[in-house]
């Protein structure tokens, strides 16, 4: 590596994993509290927890920083 280069960022594997970019360009995230202890949930709640939710526009900025390799969403 030259003087002149600059190291490369590393992307946080963890947030890789959680995110994904939709077409539009906003930030897809699962629904929390439907992976375990499911029975005593009604099962409306469980139906609005299926599917994906989109990540609030305050938190986008704190995210895309953790993901520095965007093309790879």
């Amino acid at each position: 590596m030259t003087q002149s280069q600059m190291p490369k960022m590393k992307t946080r594997r963890s947030a890789l994993k959680r995110f994904k970019m939709t077409a539009s360009g906003k930030l897809r995230r699962r629904h929390a509290y439907h992976s375990h202890l499911l029975g005593p949930k009604r099962p409306a709640r469980k139906r609005r927890l299926v599917g994906d939710a989109l990540v609030a526009e305050r938190d986008e900025r704190r995210v895309l920083g953790q993901l520095p390799y965007r093309q790879h969403l």
